[in-house]
């Protein structure tokens, strides 16, 4: 089971980041996030853990710090070796925010000697633009950015539409 962060930009782009020469998968694409940690004895696990653990990854990856209170349970996925990704949608933030807070990560994590988890940071405007970062993403991504950029709409939260009365939702 693993956490992601959907980081909308305000206008309206989704961050996503590549992994580093240092980890089990280098060069691959995904959005921020890792596995997740089993909770201390009796702790629950359960989405308030997950978000707060989500919260942690966007800022261990990309610098961005905010609550856990502040994500949104935006979507399961089912890898297609079975790993359960739970994906949570932040509030949008200012482009070159996010541009900051992650070059400042790069530079303090090299200062201390360390590799960052990732190496660049990419702001997607559509599906397109996923194929256009070239390499390979992670078996979630595709259908994440699919379903972010799609008839939902972007950021939409399932079981919250917008739709109105007599469309058809898929």
């Amino acid at each position: 089971m693993f956490v992601s962060v959907l980081q909308p930009t305000a206008d309206g782009r989704v961050l996503v980041g590549r992994m580093s020469s240092s980890t089990a998968a280098p060069g691959r694409w995904q959005l921020p996030g890792g596995s997740v940690e089993p909770p201390p004895v009796h702790e629950p696990l359960d989405v308030a853990a997950l978000s707060r653990h989500a919260a942690r990854e966007l800022g261990e990856e990309t610098g961005v710090e905010l609550p856990a209170e502040d994500l949104t349970l935006w979507c399961l996925t089912r890898g297609a070796n079975g790993n359960v990704g739970v994906q949570f949608l932040a509030p949008s933030r200012p482009a070159p925010l996010l541009c900051e807070r992650f070059t400042a990560l790069l530079s303090a994590e090299t200062a201390r000697g360390n590799d960052p988890e990732l190496d660049r940071m990419a702001l997607l405007r559509s599906e397109a633009d996923l194929t256009a970062l070239g390499g390979t993403h992670v078996d979630y991504l595709e259908p994440v950015i699919h379903r972010y950029f799609g008839p939902w709409g972007q950021g939409a939260v399932p079981g919250r539409s917008t739709r109105t009365t007599g469309d058809r939702q898929s």
